[in-house]
């Protein structure tokens, strides 16, 4: 299969004719291949989607409501395609890719097209003065950058309140997997959205990803990934004053107190754990735990964790699939190793699962692994791995408890367990992090605030901060 870039309505190959492989990592081997384009592909889409921009931000609320409901309903109509793609590119287990990422793409597209026929504006009345009202106007045309994890619902994510607000897009999806960002653009094309509002450009972070953040006309990048590519964003585009939201990485404590609901915790920590092979940016990957409930929680968190089964992501069975690539895999391993040297104890995992099916010998697996005996603030425990790797660490007061969890240079997501309602509020009040859960784990709204404190992310996504950051606002004064 030969997936092709989508610009201005229509799909075609790179400019340069050259293509990238697309590994199904539950094989190891290749399935399609992926333009290979560059800078040349990034302006003609820019070209499409400034033509665009002229009729699509004067385009009434009611005709963008319509036609993006309608991509709603040819991804529904698509349902079982886009899973199996998700998985296929992924790794991830067929399940999850059902159960969450392919519903949530279409949720993303239903809420901020309701979502901008609610969109309201703010007046100030000044008396006899007279009076203030605010206008909030589309920008431009947007950049966006997508990663591999969640590839549909995160493209779309940022995709659907951008177009909602009235802008056109060039986007780039990871060229890990590429594969529902092009059944995404059959999708808009069935859709009828008008030609070049949305323009998809395939291929690696320096030769597209780059020329999209540093086009000195495309006003507005919106970037999740890692920590280092957003250092990276941030360094180049601060010369130029675009507007910027970066949701990076994350390093997440898990924190777990005595008078916690016991069996509910142990099950959620280790669904937080290694969920999408604990490839979520979110995932609670420091386990904190009250010493006097520390040995119970370490011996039923290791059983809980041998339940998952690691194997072939299209098997109902499987609760863990394959890690996403073969450069990913390396550095799981990596780190394993680092908390072997720092002094760590492997509980369990730590390598290639066991009796692995054939069809799958080849597949980039690891056990979901558990590790004791780390100091908080050692490599393992401060630098994000993005993979299916935990620690868990015990602490004796709230206080310590607090000082942990707020050591790392992230702040993105945290989880508190406990009973103690006051406790709960505290502890929440206290931790530095943009989103936090108490008693469960991902639990979204989409109403919500999404994003992260120091070197998780500049600014938020989510509701109605996302329609604000693809609009600019500007005030009049009218004399009464």
């Amino acid at each position: 299969m030969q997936l092709l870039n989508y610009i201005n309505g229509n799909l075609q190959p790179a400019l340069s004719g050259q293509w990238l492989d697309n590994i199904n990592p539950a094989t190891g081997n290749v399935f399609s291949y992926i333009p290979d384009s560059d800078a040349a592909d990034v302006e003609l889409a820019y070209q499409a989607a400034k033509k665009a921009f002229v009729t699509w931000s004067k385009t009434p609320i009611q005709e963008r409501f319509n036609v993006m409901m309608r991509i709603v309903a040819e991804i529904e109509k698509r349902f079982e395609e886009l899973a199996l793609a998700e998985t296929t590119d992924n790794g991830k287990p067929l399940w999850l890719s059902k159960r969450v990422d392919i519903p949530r793409a279409a949720d993303n597209f239903r809420f901020y097209a309701q979502a901008i026929t609610q969109f309201a504006s703010e007046t100030h009345d000044m008396g006899e003065t007279g009076l203030n009202y605010t206008l909030r106007r589309p920008i431009g045309v947007v950049g966006a950058i997508s990663p591999w994890n969640l590839p549909l619902y995160l493209f779309t994510w940022k995709i659907a309140p951008a177009i909602a607000a009235g802008n056109t897009v060039v986007a780039k999806p990871s060229e890990v997997t590429p594969l529902t960002a092009y059944l995404l653009s059959e999708i808009c094309i069935a859709a009828g959205l008008p030609a070049g509002v949305l323009n998809i450009v395939h291929g690696t972070g320096p030769n597209v990803g780059e020329p999209i953040v540093v086009h000195k006309d495309i006003p507005v990048i919106t970037f999740t990934g890692s920590t280092g590519v957003g250092k990276r964003i941030a360094t180049l585009v601060a010369p130029m004053f675009k507007k910027l939201s970066l949701e990076m990485g994350g390093k997440n404590p898990n924190i777990i107190f005595a008078d916690c609901e016991y069996e509910q915790t142990v099950k959620g920590s280790v669904r937080a754990a290694f969920t999408n092979q604990g490839q979520i940016c979110l995932c609670g990957s420091r386990i904190l735990v009250e010493k006097s409930i520390y040995d119970q929680f370490v011996a039923d968190f290791v059983t809980e964790t041998l339940t998952y089964k690691v194997g072939n992501p299209l098997e109902d069975g499987s609760k863990v699939g394959a890690i996403v690539s073969k450069v990913q895999l390396e550095k799981d391993l990596e780190y394993i190793e680092i908390a072997k040297q720092e002094g760590g104890t492997i509980l369990c995992g730590g390598k290639r699962p066991d009796n692995l099916p054939a069809d799958c010998e080849n597949g980039y697996f690891l056990a979901p692994t558990v590790i004791t005996g780390l100091d908080y603030n050692c490599r393992v425990n401060q630098e994000e791995i993005f993979g299916p790797i935990v620690t868990i660490q015990p602490f004796e007061t709230e206080e310590e408890a607090l000082m942990i969890a707020n050591s790392t240079t992230y702040g993105l997501a945290a989880t508190i367990w406990t009973s103690n309602l006051k406790k709960a509020h505290r502890v929440a009040a206290n931790v530095h992090s943009g989103i936090i859960w108490i008693n469960d784990w991902l639990v979204r709204d989409l109403r919500t605030p999404f994003g992260g404190m120091k070197q998780s992310g500049v600014g938020r996504e989510g509701g109605f901060d996302a329609l604000r950051f693809f609009t600019e606002e500007k005030n009049v004064f009218i004399r009464l």
